[in-house]
């Protein structure tokens, strides 16, 4: 039996290799007809650097904060993420393509990837690795790394180019 590819979760941390596998996930979604729902997370601070904050600013004025930036900060991320998707489009007129969603959303990466691929049920996601260094033959990202290893749904992990690894 062969797989049918419909939607394809694209996991991007905006770096280079991100926009170079999103390419895949282009061609991917192009040829098999397929959307692709395109995931940013943002980080939350460490336990260790959250008390460091609400030492300073208290724990009140850090909430305040918190939730008057995060919707900005969210806000201001899906439309990079747009703008980014409408520059490749443009760029490759001849591999038309649907994103069905931008989600931008804040917590762990390996645990939010993880949680749309399953929540969306998606038939494959699609992630960049980030071996930049002269381990990057036998290595890859730690996030790739840990989606690879938990992730039920298949994972396609792709590399820059050793031209542009450098």
């Amino acid at each position: 039996m062969i797989p049918e590819i419909k939607k394809i979760l694209y996991a991007t941390d905006l770096s280079e290799n991100a926009r170079h596998a999103f390419g895949y996930a282009v061609s991917l979604a192009n040829r098999h007809d397929a959307k692709i729902t395109v995931l940013h997370v943002v980080e939350e601070l460490s336990q260790f650097a959250r008390s460091m904050v609400e030492d300073m600013l208290g724990e009140k004025r850090w909430a305040e904060l918190r939730k008057e930036k995060e919707a900005e900060v969210i806000s201001d991320l899906k439309a990079r993420l747009d703008r980014f998707c409408s520059s490749i489009r443009s760029e490759q007129p001849h591999c038309p393509f649907e994103i069905d969603k931008i989600v931008v959303v804040t917590g762990h990466p390996v645990d939010q990837i993880i949680h749309h691929a399953e929540e969306k049920d998606v038939d494959l996601v699609v992630i960049g690795s980030r071996g930049k260094s002269g381990l990057a033959d036998v290595t890859m990202g730690t996030t790739s790394r840990r989606v690879v290893r938990r992730c039920s749904k298949p994972v396609l992990i792709v590399r820059l180019p050793e031209s542009e690894n450098r």
